[in-house]
């Protein structure tokens, strides 16, 4: 299950910059990147580094400290690492960017508000 969440328009990242932003109390890499957004966990999971200071190449999010490399819409780490990050779905509507977050399975299973 998922909840979505307006991102506010002065969040949106320009051209080509990865921002870190906070939705429902979670660290988000927000990506503005070949014309299109993406949105990411913001921590790697090889050293803890904030990916926020990273770049993109080639469709991937890659780490400022040891240059692990994520794919942006699976997450999944470049061959041989073994590891991945989340990536979280983004929709627009009535010309506002939404991002869904996974529900915990406490929330599912008492509700959210």
């Amino acid at each position: 299950m998922m909840k979505w969440y307006k991102i506010d328009r002065h969040l949106l990242p320009q051209a080509a910059v990865i921002k870190k932003i906070k939705v429902a109390g979670k660290n988000v890499c927000l990506i503005h990147g070949e014309n299109q957004y993406y949105a990411t966990g913001s921590t790697c999971p090889h050293a803890g580094a904030d990916l926020s200071k990273g770049w993109c190449a080639n469709g991937r999010l890659v780490c400022p400290y040891h240059r692990h490399a994520f794919d942006l819409l699976t997450g999944r780490g470049d061959p041989g690492q073994g590891n991945y990050i989340s990536t979280y779905p983004l929709a627009w509507r009535n010309d506002e960017l939404y991002i869904g977050l996974p529900l915990s399975w406490i929330k599912r299973l008492f509700g959210s508000k």
